[in-house]
C-alpha cells in the first residue's frame, strides 16, 4: 500500500511539473506573438498636394458651407507613394473649417508595399491644418495587410508638408 501510495505521489507531482512547464512555454509563445504584434515603428514622411478639386455642395445664408474635396498626393520618406482622398468640410466665418475623409495611399511603408486607407479628422484655423490620421482596420492590401496605426501633422501652406505614422502590423 505504501509503494502504491508513493508511486501516485510521484505521478500527481509529475503531472503537475508536466502541465507547468506545458504552462510556462504556452505563456511564452503567446508573450512573443504579443510583442510582434505591438512592436510599432514610426513612418516619417513628407507628401504635397498634386491636384485638389473642392465643390460646394450646400450653402445657405447664415450657415456654414458645406463642400467636397478630391484630391491626389504624392508621399516620399518612409512612406512612398500616392493617396487618393476624398474630403468633407464645413467652412465656418473668419476662414476656418472642420473636415474628414477617407484616403487610399498606395505605395510602401517602411519598404513593405501594398495599399491601405487613412481616416482624416481636422481642423483649419489660423492658416494651419491640424489632422489625426488612423489607419483603418482590415484596409491593408499585399505586404500592409494586417497595419494598425496612427498619426497626424501640422501644416501651413508651404509644401512639403511633414507627417508621422506609427504602426504596426496585427
Amino acid at each position: 500500500m505504501r509503494i502504491i501510495s508513493i508511486v501516485m505521489l510521484v505521478t500527481t507531482a509529475s503531472a503537475l511539473a508536466l502541465t507547468q512547464v506545458k504552462n510556462k512555454d504556452a505563456n511564452q509563445k503567446t508573450q512573443v506573438a504579443r510583442e510582434t504584434t505591438s512592436m510599432r515603428k514610426q513612418a516619417k514622411a513628407t507628401f504635397g498636394i498634386k491636384s485638389w478639386d473642392e465643390k460646394t455642395y450646400n450653402e445657405m445664408e447664415g450657415a456654414p458651407k458645406l463642400t467636397r474635396v478630391s484630391a491626389t498626393k504624392s508621399y516620399q520618406g518612409d512612406i512612398e507613394g500616392e493617396g487618393k482622398l476624398e474630403y468633407l468640410m464645413m467652412y465656418r466665418t473668419a476662414g476656418s473649417a472642420s473636415f474628414m475623409g477617407l484616403e487610399r495611399v498606395t505605395g510602401s511603408v517602411g519598404g513593405r508595399s501594398g495599399s491601405f486607407v487613412l481616416q482624416h479628422s481636422g481642423t483649419f484655423e489660423d492658416g494651419v491644418a491640424k489632422v489625426i490620421l488612423s489607419v483603418v482596420p482590415g484596409s491593408g492590401t499585399g505586404d500592409l495587410r494586417g497595419m494598425r496605426g496612427e498619426g497626424g501633422f501640422s501644416v501651413g501652406h508651404q509644401p512639403p508638408y511633414a507627417m508621422t505614422l506609427d504602426y504596426g502590423f496585427e
